[in-house]
């Protein structure tokens, strides 16, 4: 990541892109990470969730949007690779790319249960794309910064979202119906 062909393809396209489009759209955009507004909106859904009885899964979701900089931050570290306007290291992965998606993504998977999931997932992730697509645009991270933050939450969100059914899942269906008196 810090040298070699991936750098160089990562360059050539960061070059095609970079300052594109309307600067304080972009500028907006690239802002959807900031911890400022990221983890207000997975605050809100977290609350939501523990409001209607989901303590297990928010407390997952919770547990994953922590387990982002314990990640991220060695990772920048000890890869040290550059940013596209500087000569300073730690840009990979893109830490405001993978607080937008855990963020965006962990309310989703909370709201799923309570709302269309139709509406609420493709709404993170338009917010989590939009959020990368700025900080490409703006120029303050290469395109592979930001795949390679998403890769890293998708795994947590594969994991959280697969993880088995906790006290706050609803009973099966059919333990919902009284059983017969026994004669």
């Amino acid at each position: 990541m810090a040298e070699g062909p991936l750098l160089r393809a990562d360059e050539r396209l960061s070059r095609a892109v970079e300052g594109r489009g309307p600067n304080a759209l972009t500028e907006f955009l690239a802002d959807l990470g900031n911890m400022s507004v990221a983890l207000p909106a997975l605050a809100a859904a977290v609350g939501y969730a523990l409001w209607r009885g989901s303590r297990a899964r928010a407390l997952g979701v919770v547990l994953a949007m922590a387990a982002v900089p314990a990640l991220v931050v060695p990772l920048k570290s000890w890869i040290a690779r550059p940013g596209p306007l500087t000569a300073e290291t730690g840009y990979y992965p893109s830490g405001h790319a993978a607080a937008s998606m855990m963020a965006y993504c962990g309310a989703a998977v909370l709201l799923c249960a309570y709302v269309r999931a139709r509406l609420v997932l493709p709404a993170a992730l338009v917010l989590t794309a939009a959020t990368g697509a700025g900080l490409v645009l703006r120029g303050y991270h290469w395109p592979l910064d930001v795949l390679g933050s998403w890769c890293l939450c998708a795994l947590l969100l594969l994991l959280l979202s697969h993880r088995p059914a906790g006290r706050d899942s609803p009973p099966p269906r059919a333990s919902r119906v009284r059983a017969a008196p026994d004669r």
